[in-house]
């Protein structure tokens, strides 16, 4: 996708394009004063359909117009940006993301966007969130499918008048930036959309030497001996009802800043999971292709990072495995060894999840990190607790958990905290091992977290449970049927803006 800045005119009414797509808010009375040369030349078209209450501007609302060359564009789509007072950046993702899917409905080729200005919204945000807005609307997984001439509908190009000359810099450097983060998540996109029988973990393991290979990022990459003779007993347990080698990536970044603090981002990746012998129903079963979007979330983010280049060292560390069953796979009452030396006896093999990550996060130990964050659809019961719209977020580090709130409010990737109490602890002990994989009927999510929290020792760590947020059952503004993408942004905007955990003691605060 190319994204023209344009600023020769930037006069609405003179440019040349197949649509001009303007935004209005809800019951907007007056046409804004860059816009009245279109509205006059027009007939005052946009005019009447105010004033009759044909467009009102609500929320994602669109109006597409023909203006019958009396103007340069020749077309014209309003697109409703709700009520003025309950204004957000989201809003704006949603508004031209709304509006971008008409155009693609159309199979037009081009566009035109005259951004607004929002007081206590700053250009560079504005603009920041249009971008991400029209690319994430934009995509498509079209990967196995035999399309038409007349089924393709790529848009090509769209374009950015912006008013002011003094700030055009600035408007080029963030538009790239957002278009690198859109492009990451849809990445992640097709990666978990993909078939489990493709996307395996030999297949994650070759998309993060192909991130690196382009980049300075270093990549290791752990197979089935290195695990076994480091002892990573979690991963090798879960793989052993396969046929697919289990792996173990370990992407590095460093900033060129010195001092800077090391935070590990850990991820997921269970490529398919059939639940073991502790099989799962056959309804959704094939949802569990994207068991991996933990994982598929590190690997985008660090496709990001390549180019954004953050003030902070970053290790991203992905477990992959299928999990399997055959004569051979993990049973029920098992007690298997970790990487840590701690002892798990083995309830349910269908919370294999927690055992993969245990062995990445005692791993993470060698960076000495001063955070760490994992990110995981690991259990139902959070899909339950929250629905959709969050993911469950758990930690014992204030400082970091309020830092994840604040990003994930501003990328509108939300998050809600849920509580690793002791007395949850109670849930997972085990009579004949250190600890058991499940704690019972109740609290799911968060007893899933006790465990992991086992293996954390003492650096500040929280731990995401997307298990509810990695999927959309039907399109929204800005997001697919599918595959979401999430965690990308949340991470890129962690990152992107980091702060040393140990300022003002901030590191040892829980």
């Amino acid at each position: 996708m190319k994204i023209k800045i344009v600023t020769k005119f930037c006069k609405p009414e003179m440019e040349s394009t197949e649509v001009l797509m303007l935004g209005l808010f809800e019951d907007t009375k007056k046409i804004p004063v860059e816009l009245t040369a279109c509205n006059k030349a027009t007939g005052e078209l946009i005019s009447h359909l105010l004033n009759n209450r044909d467009f009102r501007g609500k929320l994602n609302e669109t109006m597409l117009i023909p203006t019958y060359h009396k103007i340069s564009p020749k077309r014209i789509l309003l697109v409703g940006l709700g009520k003025s007072e309950s204004f957000t950046l989201d809003k704006i993702r949603q508004a031209y993301g709304t509006a971008s899917r008409v155009i693609q409905s159309k199979q037009l080729c081009s566009f035109s966007i005259f951004p607004g200005t929002y007081s206590d919204v700053s250009m560079e945000d504005t603009v920041r969130s249009i971008v991400e807005g029209v690319l994430l609307s934009l995509y498509n997984f079209t990967i196995y499918k035999n399309l038409k001439k007349e089924e393709k509908s790529d848009v090509q190009s769209f374009s950015l008048l912006i008013a002011d000359k003094t700030i055009l810099g600035k408007v080029k450097t963030t538009a790239k930036s957002a278009q690198t983060i859109a492009e990451a998540v849809c990445f992640t996109r097709d990666i978990v959309n993909m078939s489990g029988s493709d996307a395996t973990p030999t297949f994650l393991a070759n998309k993060a030497r192909e991130i690196a290979k382009k980049s300075d990022i270093k990549c290791t990459i752990l197979s089935k001996p290195d695990l076994k003779r480091i002892g990573m007993g979690g991963i090798l347990s879960v793989s052993r009802g396969s046929l697919e080698e289990p792996k173990f990536i370990i992407l590095e970044y460093k900033t060129s800043k010195k001092g800077s603090d090391t935070v590990a981002i850990i991820g997921k990746g269970v490529t398919f999971d059939s639940g073991g012998i502790c099989l799962k129903p056959g309804k959704d079963m094939d949802l569990m292709k994207g068991d991996m979007s933990g994982g598929a979330a590190i690997l985008g983010t660090f496709m990001a990072i390549s180019h954004l280049k953050p003030s902070v060292n970053i290790v991203g560390l992905i477990p992959c495995t299928e999990n399997m069953l055959n004569d051979a796979a993990l049973k029920p009452g098992d007690i298997i060894k970790c990487l840590s030396g701690k002892t798990v006896e083995v309830i349910n093999t269908d919370a294999e999840g927690r055992l993969i990550l245990a062995d990445a996060l005692s791993y993470a130990k060698k960076y000495k990190p001063d955070a760490v964050i994992d990110i995981a659809t690991l259990t139902g019961s959070c899909v339950v607790a929250l629905g959709t719209f969050a993911s469950g977020m758990f930690g014992n580090n204030d400082v970091l958990k309020e830092r994840i709130r604040k990003a994930s409010e501003t990328c509108y990737e939300r998050v809600w905290e849920l509580p690793i109490w002791e007395e949850y602890h109670e849930l997972i002990k085990s009579c004949i091992a250190d600890i058991k994989n499940v704690g019972g009927r109740f609290a799911g999510s968060i007893t899933a977290a006790c465990f992991l929290q086992k293996f954390v020792e003492d650096f500040p760590w929280v731990h995401l449970d997307i298990a509810g947020t990695f999927y959309a059952e039907k399109d929204t503004p800005y997001i697919r049927r599918g595959a979401t993408g999430v965690g990308v942004r949340l991470l890129i905007q962690l990152l992107q803006n980091w702060k040393t955990l140990s300022d003002a003691g901030e590191k040892n605060k829980k």
